[in-house]
């Protein structure tokens, strides 16, 4: 290799003399080198190379969850498992409530079941057919259980409802805060519960009459074919009435709405989502009816077993108090899901309508250690 010449593999010798247009002049002896000479330092990807400030997942990626549900549109599985959820994060007050009502209920509607039987007495006389006043007493009977269910089944929702509101936040109740809670709502869930049973009696009794006049008019025949079309049409507006009102005991309770009120904005809730509720509604009884049979089963079959071979009307009494025991225990466990899912479908119809899981995000900040605050947060209407 001639002399003057690098050796390969090495570049050009440094530059000598003045540096380059930009360097500045060179640094005193012992500073060494000039800051920038060279390759920068970190070469390669500066610190944080990526998506600009503002984009891509920001920490802890994923809608906000204080309590039993995430604050953003709940799908099916959000709902059922919130339903689930504040069961299992506050289970004295959902289950200890559930039992104190539904208890109270079940004892006076057995007692109406049993004191027609045990006045009666049908095992243990001759009478071949029932006397009116025994019908009576059995009508009677019926719609007191019915009258005592439908009241006793609203006031729980109620009362539940206020369990499940504050769970949204993870914030812990008591039996005695949610009573507190759900006092002064009271006149109101029973005017809403009267007025629903109401309406229920008058459809009825106006299908009753307009089949009679059918028959009496033109014939028994006539009264038949009419019927079939007029139940399905019963069904259909039952079903419609069911489901537009479902949000109602809700309104009252966590938005404080009187029941006018109440009705007319559980129809507004609805009305852009009509079959998803009526489906998830219609779902969520279907389990509960499966669990519900699955756990009163052992009881209700003792209890046929015992009515078949009933010969006194002590063992009568025994098989209903056996029924009615299994439907009790079935009730404690199946009821505070059903009021569950209703209160988060009412959340998750106010998300979608109202932005409300904005609202929710404030509750959220507040932690569950501020549940008099939450609790307001449920009284904000769209502007």
């Amino acid at each position: 290799m001639p002399a003057g010449y690098p050796p390969l593999g090495y570049g050009a010798p440094p530059a000598t003399g003045a540096p380059p247009p930009g360097y500045g002049a060179p640094p005193p002896p012992g500073y060494g080198a000039p800051p920038g000479n060279g390759a920068p330092l970190g070469y390669g990807a500066p610190p944080g190379y990526g998506l600009p400030s503002g984009y891509g997942p920001p920490l802890g990626y994923g809608a906000v969850k204080p309590g039993i549900i995430p604050l953003r549109p709940l799908s099916l599985s959000d709902i059922f498992n919130g339903a689930v959820g504040y069961i299992r994060a506050n289970p004295r007050a959902t289950l200890g409530l559930t039992a104190i009502v539904v208890v109270v209920m079940q004892v006076i509607m057995l007692l109406a079941a049993i004191g027609p039987l045990a006045a009666a007495n049908p095992l243990e006389t001759d009478a071949t057919e029932p006397t009116l006043g025994v019908l009576g007493t059995l009508l009677a009977s019926v719609g007191t259980g019915f009258l005592v269910s439908w009241l006793g089944g609203m006031l729980l929702s109620g009362m539940l409802t206020v369990v499940v509101g504050r769970a949204v936040f993870g914030s812990p109740i008591t039996i005695g805060e949610a009573w507190a809670k759900i006092r002064g709502r009271l006149l109101a869930l029973l005017g809403l519960a009267l007025l629903e049973a109401a309406g229920l009696v008058a459809l009825a009794g106006l299908v009753v009459v307009i089949l009679v006049a059918v028959a009496v008019a033109a014939n028994g025949a006539a009264a038949v074919l009419l019927g079939f079309p007029m139940a399905l049409t019963v069904m259909a507006v039952v079903a419609y009435l069911y489901t537009a009102l479902l949000f109602a005991p809700v309104l009252i309770v966590l938005e404080r709405l009187p029941v006018v009120d109440a009705i007319t904005r559980s129809f507004a809730l609805i009305r852009h989502s009509f079959w998803r509720v009526l489906g998830i509604r219609l779902l969520a009884a279907l389990v509960v009816g499966l669990v519900g049979n699955a756990i009163a089963a052992p009881f209700t079959i003792v209890a046929q077993i015992t009515l078949a071979a009933a010969a006194t009307t002590t063992m009568l009494l025994v098989g209903t108090t056996l029924a009615a025991i299994g439907g009790a225990i079935s009730q404690i466990i199946t009821e505070p899901f059903n009021a569950g899912v209703v209160v988060l479908l009412y959340t998750d119809r106010r998300i979608r309508a109202e932005a409300f899981d904005l609202v929710l995000q404030t509750g959220a900040a507040s932690g569950p250690a501020a549940p008099a605050s939450t609790d307001n947060l449920w009284l904000t209407r769209p502007v």
